[in-house]
């Protein structure tokens, strides 16, 4: 009774509001309200994993088989507003809902059991330690709660690279080429590989050839959103 009357207290003083919108949400309600999760640009990538214009960025720079984006980044848009609160506005909980959601999306077109583990991927430890979580990684801990898939971080970023932001893109295949070490064993591991945002594809396939010159079984991409970001 006394969490309640206090948790009632501290929703009067610091109400819960949507990251979508700003309006109060219902209890019911987590991150995002109904209005918002429904306008969500989502796309159609789960339905054709092997065929969309993100397995055109990444073939012939790794062997591709699924390559998936939860939404369409769009300028100014719903997309664009969340990720930069989940990047620079100490929003984690925006990567974790969004992966939970995109989780139970995939249950529902039957890819349950697809892979044996979902990995992030890892930020430096200088800007960990300044951003104080890793986005990635929030949207791989609602993807494995959805899917019930184990989240192992089995790679760590050795170097800590410049911004991809206004590089060309063999610029940014150069600037991430051999910044990532695998830490555990991933033997005949079939992984799903995540991000926040995908443009180039850069550093999802960066990540991706060193899962697999290591061991892994088969590596697929999925990230929160994609699209021109510039």
């Amino acid at each position: 009774m006394r969490f309640n009357i206090l948790e009632d207290f501290l929703s009067l003083v610091f109400p819960r509001t949507c990251a979508g919108c700003s309006r109060s949400l219902f209890e019911f309600e987590q991150v995002l309200c109904k209005l918002c999760e429904a306008a969500l640009p989502i796309t159609d990538y789960h339905l054709r994993p092997q065929n969309n214009d993100l397995v055109v960025k990444v073939t012939g720079l790794m062997p591709v088989y699924r390559v998936m984006s939860f939404l369409r980044f769009t300028k100014k848009g719903m997309s664009q507003h969340l990720l930069h609160q989940l990047k620079y506005k100490n929003k984690p909980e925006i990567g974790h809902a969004l992966g939970k959601l995109y989780g139970q999306l995939l249950m529902n077109h039957a890819f349950a059991g697809t892979w044996d583990q979902i990995t992030p991927v890892p930020l430096h430890a200088h800007k960990l330690r300044r951003r104080g979580y890793n986005q990635s990684e929030q949207f791989a801990k609602g993807l494995s709660e959805s899917l019930q898939i184990p989240l192992k971080n089995s790679l760590i970023r050795s170097v800590n690279t410049e911004t991809q932001t206004k590089k060309s893109r063999m610029q940014r295949l150069d600037n991430v080429e051999n910044v990532f070490q695998v830490v555990d064993s991933i033997e005949n591991r079939r992984i799903l590989m995540v991000d926040d945002v995908m443009t180039t594809g850069a550093t999802l396939v960066a990540c991706a050839n060193t899962l697999l010159q290591n061991g892994a079984a088969s590596v697929d991409l999925a990230v929160i959103a994609a699209g021109k970001m510039a």
